[in-house]
């Protein structure tokens, strides 16, 4: 049904989906970029869709209460207090050592202009002994896929400059909010 709610979704909206899904895809952290706009997760979520993968991403402790709390929970969402100084990233890490799933980072943290990405991803990658994959929204294109899956080399500056590389010609929602420049 999910697969079928996506692809429907995006005839209506008259994107694309570019990706080759891998075993490697389907245990991974992904990075998630640019993230500048709400419809975003709509798109994100189709296309998840679409590749059936089993999805998994972190969201305010508000969204998952009450009935629509029913609807995120059912797409993946993990309710998180923000207010409460737990480590995101050490429990991404315990659940993809767990089991095979997707976790998903919007690396920016926010749909608002940063000066450089977070970079917990890279930490989860390699404590959980997992790929990166780099999603990606390209709202110039109408196209959402997978840009690569790759294994970070403990070269914190080498892969940083790869992972820049392929979002230099994505196109986001709002450019204005978005810095190619990524650490």
């Amino acid at each position: 049904m999910k697969r079928s709610l996506g692809k429907f979704f995006f005839y209506l909206a008259g994107w694309k989906l570019k990706a080759n899904i891998t075993d490697e895809i389907k245990h991974s952290v992904m990075v998630a970029a640019p993230h500048t706009s709400n419809w975003d997760f709509p798109f994100a979520l189709a296309a998840f869709w679409m590749m059936g993968i089993d999805l998994k991403y972190f969201i305010k402790n508000a969204y998952t209460r009450g009935l629509h709390g029913l609807f995120f929970r059912w797409t993946g969402a993990i309710g998180v207090n923000q207010k409460k100084h737990g480590n995101l990233t050490d429990y991404a890490i315990r659940l993809l050592k767990e089991r095979k799933m997707v976790v998903l980072v919007p690396a920016e943290g926010t749909r608002k202009k940063v000066d450089k990405w977070r970079t917990g991803f890279y930490r989860i990658a390699i404590e959980a002994k997992v790929p990166i994959s780099l999603g990606y929204l390209d709202y110039a294109k109408k196209e959402a896929g997978i840009r690569g899956v790759f294994w970070p080399s403990g070269d914190f500056d080498q892969d940083m400059a790869h992972i820049e590389a392929q979002y230099r010609d994505i196109g986001p929602k709002f450019p204005e909010n978005y810095n190619p420049k990524i650490y």
